[in-house]
């Protein structure tokens, strides 16, 4: 029987544990080649290591899989050249890159250190540029040759991103500007055959499982919702040649949940022939939220 991802070469990030290393299982699962990348650094970004991306890389080969180890920094320009390169250089092409690196600095804004808000912004929003713009300029290569590729970008978002999260400022602006890159890259990619989603996942992970200790906790036997790798069949159908009618979509993730996410759009609006004086305005603004749906709440206030 043939596999949905026979034949594709897929990068995931941040792949060595976590939600990354379920990605990598599954992709390898349905007959993909994997590059495996992670810098490999503990939860205070210490401590580079290859060892966690080969470890995976053996676990894919010995269940008969076929995987290669990267260990570049994806938020590092050339880093992430030399990601996409190892994909070319090992398997021949790249059809999927799924952006999943990040970790978490979290701190109330009056007590957070440019240093915290840099590093998360860094790795999260421009770790998912550089690693998107260096696909995007071997795709567009490729189209123009007059090999039109039939390419996927997978992105990761978040909850925080797309609400907002007390105490992660940081991580929630930069997840709400991955979800503003996938629209964009979407209606820019789209002629060199390539798509492009987000999902805003969650699951058990380094990042969560001591932040949301209770939310997280395994349970003791049925189904277990925040498991990592129930993320994971989204992500390899979005990555599979099924899915290339998709595109621009974030899709919130997790247990046995898909929620099809709907974004910003015009609401109650009001208008006149002329502009608006300050002082007539509170009637106005009054009456438009009376019609509006109510936002739901920021993860933390309820």
């Amino acid at each position: 029987m043939s596999k949905l991802c026979s034949g594709r070469v897929v990068i995931v990030t941040g792949a060595a544990r976590g939600i990354g290393r379920a990605h990598a299982l599954a992709f390898a699962a349905e007959g993909a080649h994997v590059v495996v990348n992670d810098y490999g650094v503990g939860l205070d970004g210490s401590g580079a290591s290859a060892g966690p991306a080969a470890d995976v890389v053996a676990e894919i080969e010995a269940a008969g899989g076929s995987a290669v180890a990267n260990n570049d920094d994806v938020a590092s320009w050339d880093g992430a050249a030399r990601l996409v390169e190892t994909a070319v250089q090992t398997f021949g092409r790249l059809d999927v890159l799924v952006n999943n690196a990040g970790f978490l600095r979290d701190r109330m804004l009056v007590t957070m250190a440019e240093e915290e808000w840099d590093a998360v912004v860094r790795v999260h929003l421009k770790g998912h540029f550089a690693t998107v713009h260096h696909a995007a300029a071997h795709w567009r290569a490729a189209a123009k040759s007059g090999a039109l590729p039939d390419a996927r970008v997978i992105n990761t978002s978040s909850g925080a991103g797309l609400l907002g999260s007390v105490g992660q400022g940081n991580y929630s602006a930069a997840k709400a500007g991955i979800v503003g890159l996938t629209l964009v890259a979407s209606a820019e990619l789209a002629r060199y055959g390539v798509t492009v989603n987000a999902i805003a996942p969650a699951a058990r992970t380094r990042m969560t499982e001591q932040t949301f200790a209770s939310t997280m906790a395994a349970p003791e036997g049925g189904f277990d919702a925040m498991a990592p790798e129930n993320v994971s069949p989204l992500v390899v159908w979005l990555g599979s040649v099924e899915s290339r009618e998709v595109t621009g979509r974030v899709f919130e993730v997790d247990g046995g949940r898909i929620c099809l996410t709907e974004g910003w759009r015009p609401g109650p609006t009001a208008t006149k022939p002329a502009r608006w004086s300050p002082a007539e305005l509170t009637p106005v603004v009054k009456h438009l939220l009376a019609q509006a749906n109510q936002p739901l709440p920021v993860y933390g206030t309820s």
